[in-house]
């Protein structure tokens, strides 16, 4: 999608028009193949940085623009959604200190586009998912103001009626109906390439996908999404389903997702991934300008853009892509890997590229032709098992072994990633340090998810989800600074009490006791004296609330005696309160409270979307009060 130039299209002829330059492109491709045009002998890596801005409450911050036009730095880009930003790395030569060289661009790009949000009132968080992101910040309004990101959602719109949805089940579950590709950006990532000649290609594209699963497994990060604890990496479901141009399920025929793992072994050339791709995947877009005819300039020895084919391929989500590029006039082909989520450190990241790529080189030596040894779907069950349950997966391996993740990583494949550094003539200090993070993170089991699920479990004895949420991300980035692979991380504390009520959706209580208008008074009673409860909202059977019923109302009809036993039968609508204030989970909790004093209220329902999402009482004010003054205790006997 790095094209600029795109629109979304339904008019047949600028398609038919934009396959005739589709095919042309993979014709000249097989020319190219076919009289070495493609350049061998070179190994080269690079790398693509993904990010989310965020303000000083930890929240998306949709500042892209304004940052990029400080910037002016042409290696900085946009990415779909106005809190994103991505960068990309000048590629290196695979060889000697190359990988301290990567980890060195890292930090000085960071560092750049750092200072430069800091102007904004923005930083820069490093992670698969920002663990604050709610679903209200995926809205239009957040969309980057580039034709090619409206072209995607008007053409993803086109397929599937605006109808996106995600269903999740790990820890906990989430079914989420969307109404855009927006979905999208909630995923970050950082993104390995690493060029081979067009001879070894099929041989090292095939090992890439073989130790996609194990090498997932180690750097999983992004295990919540919208406060719900899913998938160890989360991003790889959410991209799957947010970006799935099927329409409706289709239980007979294969039908694969647009963002696809791939179906087979590759037997013999790129060719095969670029055919198939084009076979099964409807186009997307059309160039504005078709400047080249790719066979002419192959005729005359000229190496072309293929920007059909390069467009194409940038619609098709493989977890490991095929690329085709030009570096210094010569052709290219590179394998990407688009498997690893971004951060929680750069360092971290390092060791994961070269974790990969040590295996790229090294299992070739051990298994010269990976497809004998391993079924296909046996490879593709591991990487959606190490995308759920990160080092707790179980890997089938050579043999018909199974195999658990961290006892292949640690005995089978960190030898060979490091026999492959070696080989390829990295220095040996550098393999050293990164394969060593890779062992110590593996050996304890922290990864970044678990790192993130294990602090969940400890805060939310305490804590409310939002602040358990807010904690979390205050403290991977202030780790995230401090340069220590995450796992040396302490687990995250309590965050500054200052950042917990800034709006009302930060206090309010999610995990809610409703009725319906038709339930018994009676199983009023009973739940809030099983549950020692105050207030209990009046659902309809669409969740949309349409009462409120309160201890307080009860105690008065009791006392003015219209309610009595005989009446414990009566029906909850013929009580309820229907007139009762709401908000909107984004306003300021001081307008929310300004609320209440002025209706009287004791109780405040959040309210989403004509749906019930949550509800704050006077008591949420007193314990938040009370967290406060602690808090600003303790600071002020730090002073003293």
């Amino acid at each position: 999608m790095g094209e600029q130039k795109v629109k979304s299209t339904s008019d047949s002829e600028q398609i038919r028009v934009f396959e005739r330059c589709l095919l042309n492109d993979v014709k000249a491709l097989e020319c190219m193949l076919e009289t070495g045009m493609i350049e061998s002998g070179v190994s080269r890596m690079g790398a693509e940085q993904e990010l989310v801005l965020i303000n000083s409450d930890y929240r998306p911050c949709p500042k892209c623009m304004p940052i990029l036009e400080d910037l002016k730095d042409p290696n900085f880009t946009t990415e779909l959604g106005r809190f994103n930003i991505e960068f990309n790395l000048a590629p290196l030569m695979f060889a000697d200190n190359c990988l301290q060289v990567l980890e060195t661009q890292l930090h000085k790009h960071i560092k750049k586009v750092r200072n430069v949000a800091r102007k904004h009132g923005a930083d820069i968080f490093l992670s698969g998912i920002l663990p604050t992101l709610r679903k209200q910040d995926l809205g239009l309004e957040n969309m980057t103001p580039k034709p090619r990101y409206h072209a995607l959602n008007e053409a993803m719109n086109r397929l599937r009626g605006n109808k996106y949805s995600i269903f999740l089940r790990g820890i906990d579950e989430l079914y989420l109906k969307h109404d855009s590709v927006m979905l999208e950006a909630c995923n970050t990532s950082f993104q390995v390439h690493f060029q081979v000649s067009a001879e070894n290609f099929a041989r090292y594209y095939n090992i890439a996908q073989a130790v996609a699963g194990p090498v997932l497994a180690a750097a999983v990060n992004s295990p919540l999404l919208f406060g719900k604890r899913l998938w160890n990496e989360t991003r790889i479901a959410v991209f799957q389903q947010s970006t799935d141009t099927r329409s409706s399920p289709r239980h007979i025929r294969h039908n694969p997702a647009r963002v696809t793992f791939g179906n087979c072994w590759v037997k013999e050339s790129i060719l095969e991934i670029f055919q198939e791709d084009i076979a099964r995947f409807r186009v997307l877009f059309a160039h504005e300008v078709y400047e080249e005819d790719a066979l002419q300039m192959v005729a005359d020895g000229k190496a072309p853009g293929l920007k059909a084919l390069q467009l194409h391929n940038g619609t098709i989500y493989r977890w490991t892509r095929p690329c085709y590029g030009i570096t210094n006039g010569k052709p290219h082909l590179r394998i990407e890997n688009r498997l690893f989520p971004s951060g929680p450190t750069i360092i971290d990241e390092v060791a994961n590229a070269a974790f990969w790529l040590g295996l790229i080189k090294g299992m070739t030596k051990a298994y010269p032709d990976i497809t004998r040894e391993l079924d296909f779907d046996d490879v593709k069950a591991n990487f959606y098992a190490a995308a759920r349950g990160g080092l707790k997966a179980q890997f089938v391996w050579p043999n018909h072994e199974t195999i658990p993740a961290q006892d292949l990583i640690l005995k089978q494949l960190l030898p060979m990633s490091r026999e492959g550094l070696q080989a390829a003539g990295l220095d040996s200090a550098d393999i050293t340090r990164y394969l060593d993070i890779i062992e110590e993170r593996v050996s304890s089991g922290r990864t970044g998810a678990q790192w993130m699920l294990s602090s969940f479990s400890e805060l939310k004895r305490t804590e409310s989800l939002d602040k358990c949420l807010l904690s979390i991300a205050q403290a991977a980035s202030d780790r995230e600074k401090g340069g220590k692979p995450v796992h040396k991380w302490k687990l995250a504390g309590k965050a500054d009490p200052s950042k917990h009520f800034v709006k009302i959706e930060q206090i309010m209580t999610t995990d809610l006791f409703t009725v319906n208008p038709e339930d018994s008074i009676d199983l009023v009673l009973n739940v809030m004296h099983w549950r020692h409860i105050r207030h209990i909202p009046v659902e309809d059977n669409n969740n949309r609330l349409v009462g409120m019923v309160n201890y307080r109302s009860l105690v008065n009809l009791i006392r003015e005696g219209k309610l009595n036993l005989d009446h414990s039968l009566t029906p909850v609508s013929t009580i309820m309160q229907t007139d009762m204030p709401t908000v909107q989970p984004s306003t300021p909790t001081q307008n929310a409270i300004e609320l209440m004093r002025s209706e009287g209220a004791s109780c405040l329902p959040i309210v989403y979307e004509e749906q019930l999402v949550g509800i704050v009482t006077e008591r949420d004010f007193l314990t938040l009060a009370a967290e406060f003054l602690e808090a600003t205790a303790q600071h002020q006997k730090k002073k003293e």
